[in-house]
């Protein structure tokens, strides 16, 4: 352990939603050993910082990329900055994303709970009826066209400061969760446009859906049909880990 207690190891910056700290039952903190990102620093004899939130997408990682003094602090001493946000982007948003966000400002609040009651319970058959009847199957949380405009603007502002480190974002996941009908209709498109913009700039991806959609799609993670289980995080985490590949022990 160095100095202030932390391993001294690769140290993994992870911008993420709640895919990140979501386990089978609960949201959980972000020093808990089983969740992807610390199973992944783990593996490689390090340690994750984790920066994440529900709901959050590529266009959140970027803000908080560009706001958040924290993450200034730590890009001088990371060793690998990993992008895992594409969870949220591909969902069906049947309202649109900056409507929708507006609603937690709505006042009076009796107002706000009931329009939040109305669309929660409108989004399942919503996000079905777009799905089969609108061309690309209706508004998505974000298009994919705006995902990888802002993680091209995520890699860009890191690598001006640190060339070279290595850059990880992570393909969009699956589900089978009620809250969206089911419904997935934006997700071959945000991986395709995530595959060329990698594949353009060199960076590293971890196709998620090829290590959970067994576990996911068959029931065994989070009842709410998308987070996950241990299962699915402790896979998530060493392909991670492979896929950064021996990241060198620095003293911190």
């Amino acid at each position: 352990m160095g100095a202030d207690g932390a391993a001294p190891g690769p140290l993994l910056l992870v911008l993420g939603d709640s895919l990140a700290f979501h386990g089978p039952d609960r949201p959980e903190p972000a020093d808990e050993p089983r969740l992807w990102p610390n199973v992944a620093a783990a593996a490689l004899g390090g340690r994750a910082e984790l920066v994440a939130r529900s709901g959050w997408t590529a266009r959140h990682a970027w803000q908080a990329l560009a706001d958040d003094p924290r993450i200034w602090a730590l890009l001088p001493r990371i060793d690998a900055l990993v992008l895992g946000t594409g969870g949220m982007d591909s969902l069906p948003s049947p309202l649109p994303t900056s409507v929708r966000e507006l609603l937690p400002a709505v006042r009076p609040e009796p107002l706000r709970r009931v329009l939040r009651r109305g669309y929660l319970r409108a989004q399942p058959q919503l996000a079905r009826v777009f799905a089969a009847a609108l061309p690309g199957g209706g508004p998505a949380t974000l298009p994919a066209h705006l995902t990888v405009a802002y993680l091209e603007r995520c890699r860009a502002a890191v690598h001006a400061l640190r060339p070279g480190l290595p850059v990880l974002a992570l393909l969009p996941s699956v589900h089978r969760s009620g809250a969206y009908g089911g419904a997935h209709p934006h997700r071959a498109a945000a991986e395709r446009a995530t595959r060329d913009w990698a594949d353009a700039h060199g960076v590293g991806l971890l196709d998620v859906a090829a290590l959970v959609s067994d576990h996911v799609l068959g029931g065994h993670g989070n009842p709410d049909g998308m987070h996950w289980g241990w299962d699915a995080h402790r896979s998530v985490g060493k392909a991670l880990a492979a896929g950064l590949g021996p990241m060198p022990a620095v003293p911190r």
